[in-house]
């Protein structure tokens, strides 16, 4: 059973439900930790993208809108996974929006208006910082032995610096 004794809120498990693993109680808190910040961090990138997409405007507007849309949607995806990864290998997750604020590390935006190439330069850039902290996050499961995260991890980033990639050419040369 996994349990992590002083841990910050989060990382300890109630018994209840302390899932098995043949993962040591600190690779479990330490894997755990990391898919929380990820998940966190995917909850606030796919806010700030259907911001976005709902504020968007300009004589681009139908062909980012459905960018933006489709890119939500890729990673709204990604949270159920996170959070069901870190529960499998008996560890926890999010709780609510304070607990997602408590843990993002990507910045919101709450400015009255963007504009179109703004927004797009900031999604490429929150997208190139998650495919940053998907790495350290690997760089955790490979610490800890855990192929099946990591392996979940890997196609992440991929997805990850595809939006980059589609972001970046779309705000600076469309």
């Amino acid at each position: 059973m996994s349990t992590s004794p002083s841990a910050p809120r989060g990382s300890t498990v109630n018994p209840a439900l302390a899932t098995p693993t043949d993962l040591s109680p600190d690779g479990v808190a330490a894997i755990a930790a990391q898919l929380r910040g990820l998940l966190a961090d995917a909850f606030a990138l796919y806010v700030k993208t259907k911001n976005f997409h709902w504020h968007m405007s300009g004589p681009h507007f139908r062909d980012y809108h459905l960018l933006l849309d489709e890119q939500a949607g890729q990673v709204f995806a990604m949270t159920d996974d996170l959070a069901e990864r870190a529960r499998k290998i008996g560890g926890t997750s999010l709780r609510s929006i304070g607990d997602i604020a408590r843990h993002q590390r990507l910045r919101d935006n709450d400015e009255d208006f963007v504009g179109p190439r703004e927004m797009l330069a900031e999604l490429a850039a929150d997208n190139q910082e998650l495919t940053r902290l998907l790495r350290a996050a690997h760089d955790v499961c490979d610490e800890h032995r855990d192929v099946a995260t990591a392996s979940l991890i890997e196609n992440w980033i991929d997805e990850a610096e595809r939006r980059t990639w589609f972001l970046f050419e779309t705000a600076g040369r469309g």
